[in-house]
């Protein structure tokens, strides 16, 4: 296993606090305006948001050991995956305040990112992800390069054909791609005990003959520790690797949700559970004291509120602008003055 250094702790506490305080505060502008009824088309930040506090151990612990040509794809709860990656704040800001500067021209919104210079994208669709990264890592073999793909996934996404194809079709080429199932217990509203066997998704790697690893706590030092394996086998062309992560969800599935359904027990028992304050413990372990964590800290908050600050000055996209990028090759035969396209072999007949 790779041993993690000190400037490699500090980088991973600097992830995490980020995407801590970001989702704080992303969770406060959400809910601008949509109480005390919850009206989801109200606010700086219409429509649905998914928050992934508790689960920041994984993003930092992986990505410590990507670069910008490896390949991430996300879920829809993707902001912590994205800082870990380099994704631009201020601009995943703006899309996520539907701005024409944001990722996509405020297209995409919170669960469609897309930035191309960090090769990164996520999707709301379950389990979607998983294929696009086994794209990229057979490009990538075929190319001869030494990037791999990582695809983040929930537990509820293992039964999904999606997934299961892709593990599949990645352990028969021997691709350099990493899957990584972020374990909170609960699929929506559903205990994963109740819709799955096994309940350890590790133990799906059994059935296509790859190495499956179980993290049984969101501790970002032995997430790096079981990462270096499984980025370093990629790399050398040894295959894929399915990791299973036990994190916490902190917040409902999504802002909003009164989460009737989830025992006050184990709401407190998810919010005793700190990853960031492990890994302060191991910071304070290495020689890093509570100064130099407050000053990380305080550079987080600053950069975050800095982003935040700044898309919402940015302009909204004008009404014109939803019927751009709608085609990126539009069919034969569609021009400005004749949008009916004439398709070869059938004389137009069918439309």
């Amino acid at each position: 296993m790779g041993t993690v250094t000190t400037t490699q702790l500090r980088s991973m506490y600097e992830d995490m606090v980020t995407a801590r305080y970001y989702e704080e505060r992303l969770q406060e502008e959400y809910m601008e305006g949509k109480t005390p009824g919850f009206d989801i088309s109200a606010g700086p930040i219409p429509g649905e948001l998914h928050l992934a506090a508790g689960h920041e151990a994984t993003a930092a612990g992986v990505c410590a050991h990507l670069t910008d040509e490896d390949t991430v794809t996300a879920p829809h709860r993707p902001h912590h995956i994205a800082i870990a990656k380099g994704v631009d704040l201020k601009r995943m800001t703006a899309e996520i305040f539907g701005r024409e500067t944001g990722l996509s021209a405020g297209k995409g919104g919170h669960m469609h990112l897309f930035d191309p210079d960090v090769n990164f994208a996520c999707s709301g669709i379950i389990a979607q992800g998983c294929p696009p990264a086994v794209g990229a890592a057979l490009a990538a073999m075929k190319r001869n390069e030494s990037s791999v793909a990582v695809a983040y996934l929930g537990e509820g996404a293992i039964s999904q054909g999606a997934f299961l194809e892709s593990l599949n079709l990645a352990s028969l080429h021997d691709l350099p791609v990493i899957f990584v199932i972020e374990d909170n217990d609960w699929a929506i509203s559903m205990p994963k005990g109740r819709i799955s066997v096994p309940q350890d998704g590790s133990k799906r790697a059994a059935g296509f003959d790859m190495p499956g690893v179980r993290i049984d706590h969101d501790d970002a030092t032995a997430v790096y520790e079981a990462a270096a394996d499984a980025v370093g086998r990629a790399r050398d062309g040894n295959g894929p690797t399915l990791m299973s992560v036990q994190v916490h969800r902190r917040m409902g599935h999504f802002m909003g949700d009164p989460e009737t359904y989830r025992p006050e027990a184990d709401q407190q028992r998810h919010q005793e559970r700190d990853s960031i304050e492990r890994l302060a413990a191991d910071l304070e372990a290495a020689g890093v004291d509570e100064d130099e964590r407050e000053t990380i800290r305080e550079d987080a908050h600053e950069c975050v509120d800095d982003a935040i600050a700044w898309a919402k000055e940015q302009p909204e996209p004008a009404p014109d602008a939803a019927l751009e990028d709608v085609f990126s090759n539009p069919p034969s035969g569609v021009t400005d003055e004749d949008p009916t396209p004439e398709f070869a072999g059938n004389g137009g007949a069918d439309r």
